[in-house]
């Protein structure tokens, strides 16, 4: 009996110590459990942390690009007229734009307006300048009707005749893009074609169609009737040049600039369905 008493003595110390031991686990493992998620709370708190600095470094880092991209522009005095910073500043922020869209390379092209306070003051782009890296001394104006002023464009008559068109529609603002875009002007080479008409949906709607004019060096004054004429006949927004490139109008740049890619655009279209053998 004493040995069956010792025996069962052992065997409740023996259960008595497992269940110590797994409330000691238990205890442990909660501990551990703790420990754990206050350290991923830790992480998380660390990775929030970095992600709202890289947040705040984009966005300096874009205040920085933007600051490069379009520096401060000063004002320009001409004789009696004053050109405000912020109109050398908006076209410089176009040039680089027309840049980007592959519309203008280096110094082709030009970009021209009336001056929003003085209606008869044509402001543009002088000949040759570098549109890309253009500031305020790549700037020029003159009166409407009036001698070009000194460094102007050569195709400052046609920029004339199209402000004043875009004017009169306009009942005042008006801007004008000279681009260069290689869809629009290769098209443009092909021979007899006199109307560009776009095949995309979106073009047939914004753009409709543009007449080509031939140049014509030797009669200048019926050169400029039938470029104006075109424009009309082709709905108030672009007039392409036979393997010059494409005047763009709108009351503003932008206007401008959004009907010259939209032209550019829809050319890009017919030229790939050309390529592809497409039956249109």
């Amino acid at each position: 009996e004493s040995s069956e008493e010792a025996t069962e003595e052992v065997d409740e110390e023996t259960t008595e110590e497992k269940d110590l031991d797994e409330v000691t686990t238990t205890e442990d493992a909660e501990v551990l459990n703790e420990e754990d998620i206050v350290a991923k709370e830790a992480e998380i708190a660390r990775l929030s942390a970095e992600v709202d600095r890289l947040r705040l470094s984009m966005s300096g880092a874009a205040d920085i690009i933007e600051e490069l991209e379009n520096p401060p522009m000063p004002p320009i005095i001409h004789e009696d007229l004053v050109i405000g910073a912020h109109i050398v500043a908006d076209m410089a922020r176009m040039a680089r734009q027309l840049d980007r869209d592959g519309l203008v390379r280096a110094a082709m092209g030009s970009i021209a307006m009336l001056h929003p306070d003085r209606l008869d003051v044509l402001i543009s782009t002088k000949q040759k300048a570098l549109l890309p890296r253009m500031n305020e001394q790549d700037i020029c104006a003159g009166k409407l009707n009036a001698d070009p002023p000194r460094g102007a464009p050569e195709d400052w008559r046609v920029l004339e005749v199209l402000l004043a068109s875009t004017s009169i529609v306009t009942g005042g603002p008006a801007a004008v893009i000279h681009c260069h875009g290689a869809y629009a002007t290769a098209v443009s080479c092909e021979k007899d074609l006199v109307l560009m008409q776009p095949i995309d949906e979106i073009g047939k709607e914004h753009i409709g169609k543009v007449i080509i004019v031939d140049p014509d060096e030797e009669n200048p004054r019926e050169f400029l009737r039938q470029v104006a004429e075109a424009l009309n006949q082709g709905g108030m927004r672009c007039v392409v040049i036979r393997g010059n490139g494409a005047y763009a109008v709108g009351a503003d740049l932008d206007q401008a600039w959004a009907n010259a890619a939209m032209l550019e655009h829809s050319m890009k279209i017919i030229m790939l369905a050309r390529q592809a053998n497409l039956k249109i």
